[in-house]
């Protein structure tokens, strides 16, 4: 018993060709750049978009099948959605808020309002029932849209950046909230998000979306380990290099050719981890590295006492040294600079 979904949609300039699989207790996160698609596939999943092509089941039932003339309208499917706005009726109570979609799906008006009750207990604002969305925090207004979405008690969970509209000091609460009572939620759950600390705090498995393809997908550690995409590389804050690998040289697309020990032949990614690239203003002839590459320096960004800086030229790339090296450095934007890294310290893994 699972969600099946194999999403074919043309929305604007995007193609969307996602297939997903998420098991009963199984939280899958969804991370992409902006306009990868995220809110569209569950948008999708929720019946909000007919899709125009695959497949979309729950525990084998079909809900979207356009080959087949089959759509099952959002209010029928047992899904529920948090949005990253909440979408709260403004005139409405919190009560009747959570009360909305029971009452949509034909429950009486006491016995929508009583599970209501029971619901708004459980995330701790019983107190608030009366309160109208203005008068709640964006903490408060998120359990409101939290208890809406399970008092349904749906087989599936959608949260569409449900803690973006937070400021900081509210988020990492609400999200050790939302983590304790999706724990009694033994559905399928999707989490769309742009914070990786949500992932970590959240998931179980991730999917990467780039350009409305899944460009990989997996653990957590899985991915992190191997990433295979620019923008997982830099969520992680590594190097990805992409290119052709012949007699131990990576070729990337710009030219940049990346000496790697022991690397098989063939189409390959490969990682250099900032910490394991060492900078010099002059190309050094006594070196044990066989790797040398010249640049400008662009970016520079202190990380207490690392300093991240960023290396334009034929291969961009992302150092990372101390606080005293690059004060004896003396760098600054737009200095040329050599960054090198030693082949044993980059790592290959076919694309």
């Amino acid at each position: 018993m699972t969600l099946d979904a194999a999403i074919g949609a043309q929305l604007g300039g995007l193609e969307l060709d996602v297939e997903l699989t998420v098991r009963p207790g199984e939280l899958l996160a969804i991370l992409g750049p902006n306009g990868a698609g995220k809110s569209t596939v569950l948008r999708a999943i929720a019946g909000l978009l007919p899709i125009d092509a695959g497949r979309i089941a729950v525990d084998d039932v079909v809900l979207d099948d356009p080959a087949r003339d089959v759509f099952v309208s959002p209010d029928r499917r047992p899904i529920g959605m948090v949005f990253q706005d909440y979408l709260l009726f403004s005139h409405l109570t919190a009560l009747e808020n959570v009360a909305f979609g029971l009452r949509a799906r034909g429950t009486s008006r006491a016995a929508a309002r009583a599970r209501a009750g029971e619901w708004l207990e459980r995330v701790g604002l019983s107190s608030h029932a009366g309160h109208k969305p203005r008068q709640l925090s964006g903490g408060q207004a998120q359990r409101v849209a939290l208890a809406r979405a399970l008092a349904t008690e749906p087989r599936v969970l959608l949260f569409d950046e449900p803690l973006g509209a937070l400021d900081v000091g509210t988020r990492s609460g609400t999200r050790r909230d939302l983590r304790r009572h999706l724990e009694t939620f033994d559905g399928m759950r999707i989490l769309v998000t742009h914070d990786p600390v949500d992932v970590y705090a959240l998931a179980d498995r991730v999917a990467i979306l780039d350009a409305g393809k899944v460009v990989q997908i997996g653990s957590i550690a899985e991915v992190t380990a191997h990433p295979r995409s620019r923008y997982v590389a830099e969520l992680v804050g590594t190097n990805l290099v992409v290119g052709n690998i012949v007699d131990g040289v990576l070729l990337s697309s710009t030219g940049a050719h990346v000496v790697i020990a022991d690397a098989l032949p063939g189409p390959a990614f490969a990682v250099i981890r900032p910490q394991a690239i060492s900078l010099q203003r002059g190309p050094t002839v006594d070196t044990s590295a066989r790797n040398v590459w010249a640049g400008t320096v662009g970016d520079i960004d202190r990380l207490g006492d690392r300093v991240r800086v960023g290396i334009d030229g034929r291969l961009p790339i992302t150092a990372e040294i101390t606080a005293s090296a690059l004060e004896s450095l003396d760098l600054h934007p737009g200095d040329e600079v050599f960054a090198s890294a030693k082949a044993t310290d980059i790592e290959s893994y076919p694309s």
